[in-house]
């Protein structure tokens, strides 16, 4: 008796893993599993909205009925910064989380890990941010694609203006890392091409993150540049505005910035935004396509706040992943692949699509001068230039990217 107790309870058990793994295999088969990985801890003041931009784009796509019948569901996990705490993360979510898809990252060092390691696993993978073009060109392969535009497109968008502004002397600033190296390396060649004669007559290549300003400072005015082109941003670029606004480097002297013009970056420095500064940014208020109005309308009645550039980042690496997933049929990595390839997708800023010759999408970038309005910086109005305006040539990309 005792044993066929035992056999009853044994049994019981079995059936009820059974069913535990059935409701899972349930839930599994309603549910497309996203897996994002990006900086939360580090870059608060970027992946705070960009978080709610993602997620109002999951819920309206859910209210609609989903992807391919089933729900977008997304575990995010926090890199630390870090290239091999990604790696690790990347392995986690696939192999015990059994995610169907990776994304994320903002920083270009874990970008280029993440990178290397779907090229490794034979993993599809989504970029939503990361600026380094070696994420698609010299480091690029067939398993990994890229949203936002990178170093190159961003230097191309001010380079043209830059010469207009017939400064013959250049000092440039920039954090000593991939992002920082590359803005400034894509800088040069863009602005030599268009005005030969310049000269680059200082540098400052800053730890990441550990800016000692008055040092900096001085030793940029001492250097007596007609013009600077910057690439700090986050606290450092705080600090160094204020300094510099202090000390009165910027005073007579034309300054053209990358990113300082996102409200990521302008919110920090309230009253003390530099004003008249060349940039790359997002004039949100003064966007006026129906794409933009529904989402900043959508974004403020859900939130009570309005956008931030990473939030419209956010939104559209889930539309993206959305229009890929049907057009694929599945989630099944060279199914995605495939129907990435040329995939066109809707984004607060209008249509965009995924270039065939290196998985890049034609993001564009807005340009434009800042303001202080009501103590406050802003870009109030910017130019729009579209990605596809912005990208070497076929043949130059050919070079650079030699994959598959």
């Amino acid at each position: 008796m005792k044993f066929l107790k035992n056999m009853t309870i044994a049994a019981a058990m079995v059936a009820g893993m059974g069913l535990c793994a059935n409701t899972a295999l349930a839930q599994k088969k309603d549910t497309i599993l996203i897996g994002e990985i990006n900086s939360y801890k580090a870059l608060p003041a970027n992946l705070g909205p960009y978080k709610k931009g993602w997620e109002l784009a999951q819920e309206q796509i859910n209210a609609a009925g989903g992807v391919l019948g089933k729900k977008l569901e997304t575990i995010f996990r926090d890199d630390n910064a870090n290239a091999g705490d990604a790696v690790r993360i990347a392995e986690e979510l696939i192999s015990r989380e059994k995610i169907d898809v990776l994304t994320g990252v903002t920083l270009s060092h874990v970008g280029l890990a993440v990178t290397d390691f779907a090229k490794q696993r034979k993993v599809f993978f989504l970029a939503s941010g990361p600026l380094s073009d070696k994420v698609v060109w010299q480091n690029g392969n067939r398993y990994t694609y890229r949203l936002r535009a990178g170093t190159h497109a961003l230097a191309a968008s001010v380079a043209p203006a830059a010469a207009k502004m017939n400064k013959k002397r250049w000092a440039l600033i920039y954090p000593n890392y991939e992002y920082g190296q590359a803005a400034v390396a894509a800088f040069k060649a863009e602005l030599t091409k268009l005005q030969p004669d310049v000269e680059f007559v200082a540098e400052q290549a800053t730890p990441f993150g550990k800016l000692d300003a008055g040092p900096v400072v001085q030793s940029l005015e001492d250097a007596k540049p007609d013009a600077i082109f910057n690439v700090l941003f986050g606290p450092d670029l705080t600090k160094f505005a204020r300094e510099g606004k202090t000390r009165g480097l910027f005073k007579n002297r034309e300054v053209v910035s990358l990113l300082t013009g996102e409200p990521e970056y302008l919110d920090p420095l309230r009253g003390d935004a530099p004003e008249g500064w060349f940039v790359t940014g997002y004039p949100y208020r003064s966007i006026d396509i129906p794409e933009h109005k529904a989402f900043i309308e959508a974004y403020e009645k859900k939130y009570n706040d309005y956008p931030r550039l990473n939030s419209v980042i956010g939104y559209a690496t889930v539309k993206a992943l959305a229009a890929g997933i049907a057009k694929a049929g599945s989630t099944d990595t060279e199914a995605m692949i495939a129907a990435f390839k040329g995939l066109d997708f809707e984004t607060p800023f209008g249509k965009m699509h995924f270039r065939e010759q290196d998985n890049q999408s034609t993001w564009g970038i807005h340009v434009g001068r800042l303001a202080v309005k009501d103590g406050k910086g802003a870009m109030p109005e910017g130019e729009y230039i579209d990605g596809t305006k912005l990208q070497p040539s076929d043949e130059e990309i050919k070079k650079l990217r030699k994959v598959d």
